[in-house]
């Protein structure tokens, strides 16, 4: 326990040391500006919910030496609009911390922010500072604030999460679907999942027992041309905690399963650690579908603007609109492409999102060397 908290403090104290450089190079005040004096002002622990399309960022966490991060810009806005004197007295907890190209629609934080009421009147949410409002002008337009919650000083986003739930969406190409759902009910219940993650010793993980709430794979939409390699699945899954790349890791034994190259049972198998201790090798699946969805909390009073969340899916329609064109341009392109071929071999849809090099003769999991 005591080599594992030294290795999370060290984690931590490198972040900071990244975000104090970056406020120094990005937060300059100048002689004539006067500093804000949060002596003068109250203070209010919530829950902040926002959303952001992690697609073209370094993750969420701030990380030395390494920039473009949600974090980086998130405590941007924070510091510039005076919500918070520093990270380091914020108070701050995130609930979950997403890769490299991951997005979320429903991150959680809890923060110590400024408050213009006093203490005895902050019950009364709609006279309260704007907080998504204020920090929105601030964000970039891909990271979005849709709410916040009034908590206890000691309510933690990361430690008072009940569960969290993702998603990652793909096409269906080839895939057999319902193999694919019948092999992730597997992991449902308590698990060791060992050979189902990327080993993440250097934060401090010694443990990787899991417990999966619920787990599906299903349609979420179907092509409007019945072209079936077109339609839009998803994967949903639930747990109290996940391990680092546990969901890619899965998606890409559900990919070798759904092209027929693997049973089902091989879950089984991968969880049964007596029998396979070493995970053997095998590729993630892509970054990009993947989204943390949802986290639920025993509280339910979440302040929404509502103008300004009016705001907020005029920037998301905006996002929508322009991806759709995308979209809709290259259906067209591909539509004339594959009718002027008399091949119904064309179901590639879903073969990118299984990374590295595919190899033509195909080498059963657990033949495969172990790491």
């Amino acid at each position: 326990e005591l080599i594992e908290k030294i290795i999370k403090l060290e984690g931590e104290n490198k972040q900071l040391k990244a975000i104090n450089e970056k406020s120094k190079n990005k937060n300059i005040i100048h002689k004539s500006q006067k500093p804000f004096d949060f002596s003068k002002c109250s203070k209010r622990h919530i829950l902040l919910k926002f959303y952001y399309l992690g697609w073209d960022y370094n993750g969420f966490v701030v990380q030395e030496s390494i920039n473009n991060t949600i974090e980086e810009y998130l405590f941007e806005a924070l510091i510039k609009s005076c919500c918070i004197e520093s990270r380091e007295t914020s108070n701050y907890h995130r609930c979950g911390r997403t890769d490299k190209g991951v997005s979320s629609f429903s991150q959680v934080i809890s923060i110590d922010l400024r408050s213009k009421l006093n203490p005895e009147d902050q019950y009364k949410l709609e006279d309260e500072l704007p907080y998504c409002k204020i920090l929105n002008r601030l964000l970039p337009s891909n990271i979005r604030c849709i709410a916040w919650c009034p908590v206890p000083s000691d309510f933690s986003a990361r430690f008072n999460c009940k569960f969290r739930t993702y998603k990652y969406f793909f096409p269906r190409g080839k895939l057999d679907i319902s193999l694919m759902d019948k092999a992730v009910k597997y992991i449902i219940g308590e698990h060791d999942f060992r050979n189902i993650c990327k080993m993440d010793v250097a934060n401090g993980v010694i443990s990787y027992l899991r417990k999966v709430i619920n787990a599906e794979v299903c349609m979420y939409r179907r092509d409007f041309r019945n072209v079936s390699g077109y339609d839009v699945c998803q994967l949903i899954i639930t747990s109290q905690a996940f391990l680092w790349h546990q969901i890619r890791c899965l998606m890409g034994v559900l990919f070798l399963i759904g092209q027929g190259k693997e049973e089902p049972e091989i879950i089984l198998e991968l969880l049964n650690i007596e029998k396979y201790p070493k995970k053997p090798q095998y590729n993630l699946a892509h970054e990009i579908p993947l989204n943390l969805w949802y986290c639920e909390y025993d509280t339910k009073e979440w302040y929404i603007d509502k103008d300004e969340l009016i705001n907020t899916i005029k920037f998301l329609q905006k996002d929508w609109t322009l991806n759709t064109i995308k979209s809709v341009m290259i259906e067209n392109m591909l539509s004339d492409l594959e009718d002027s071929i008399d091949c119904k071999d064309t179901l590639f849809q879903s073969n990118c999102l299984l990374l590295g090099i595919q190899p033509r003769v195909y080498q059963r999991l657990m033949k495969r060397p172990t790491c």
